[in-house]
C-alpha cells in the first residue's frame, strides 16, 4: 500500500493531536517509514506531493511551476541524469546557480526519523546548502525511503563501494520554526522552500 494509502485508507493511524504535542525528545513514533517521514517531513515546512506514477509528477511540476510563476524561469541543475529524465518536460536548465532562484534536484535518501532529505556530490557536487538557490523541486521516489540516516549511510556504502561519494549532507530546516531556530546542527545553512514530488515505484 503506498504513502496515502496508509494515510488516509488504512493501517494504524496516529491522531493528529499526538503528531503535534509530542515533545521533540519523545520516543519515536511506532508507525511505518513512509508515514513517519511525510510526518515530520510537513512538520519541518515541506510541500509533499506524492505521485502514483510520472505522468502524476509531470502535472505537479508544472502546477508548481505555474504556482509560482517560474515558466519562463530557469531551472539550476547538476544532476545529468535529472536534466535527461524531464527533457520533454520545456523545462529551461542551467548550470549556472547566478541565472536561477530554482534549484532541481534528485537526493540520495529520505529519512523517516526527522523528515529529512539526504545529498551528497551526486546532488550538489561541491555546493554548501547555503550556496543553493531558496526554492528547491527534490524529485525522489518511495524505495529511497530509510528509517534513520545510520541506515541511508550503510546502504551508500553498499551501492557504491570504494566511491562513496563526498558532501553527504541533510537538507532539514526548510522554514524557521520555534523548535528548529536555535538548533545548533542547522549552523551554516539556510531555510528553504522545499517541494518534494514523490513517485511510488514499489
Amino acid at each position: 500500500m503506498g504513502v496515502f494509502g496508509k494515510l488516509f485508507g488504512g493501517g494504524k493511524k496516529v491522531s493528529k493531536e499526538t503528531v503535534e504535542t509530542r515533545g521533540e525528545h519523545a520516543p519515536d513514533l511506532k508507525i511505518p517509514v513512509d508515514e513517519k517521514f511525510t510526518i515530520y517531513f510537513k512538520k519541518n515546512g515541506g510541500k509533499f506531493i506524492y505521485c502514483e506514477n510520472f505522468s502524476e509528477v509531470s502535472q505537479a511540476l508544472h502546477n508548481i511551476i505555474s504556482e509560482n510563476d517560474w515558466q519562463q524561469r530557469y531551472f539550476y541543475a547538476l544532476d545529468q541524469r535529472l536534466k535527461e529524465r524531464f527533457v520533454s518536460e520545456n523545462i529551461l536548465f542551467t548550470d549556472l546557480r547566478n541565472e536561477s532562484e530554482v534549484f532541481f534536484t534528485t537526493c540520495e535518501h529520505l529519512i523517516a526519523h526527522n523528515g529529512s532529505i539526504l545529498v551528497c556530490s551526486n546532488q550538489i557536487k561541491g555546493k554548501k546548502l547555503s550556496e543553493l538557490p531558496s526554492n528547491l523541486i527534490v524529485f525522489a521516489t518511495t524505495s529511497q525511503l530509510v528509517d534513520s540516516i545510520s541506515q541511508a549511510l550503510q546502504l551508500i556504502k553498499e551501492n557504491y563501494g570504494k566511491n562513496i561519494p563526498d558532501n553527504i549532507t541533510t537538507l532539514k530546516h526548510f522554514q524557521p520554526t520555534a523548535e528548529n531556530k536555535n538548533d545548533f546542527l542547522s549552523y551554516g545553512s539556510s531555510s528553504k522552500n522545499v517541494y518534494l514530488l514523490l513517485l511510488e515505484d514499489y
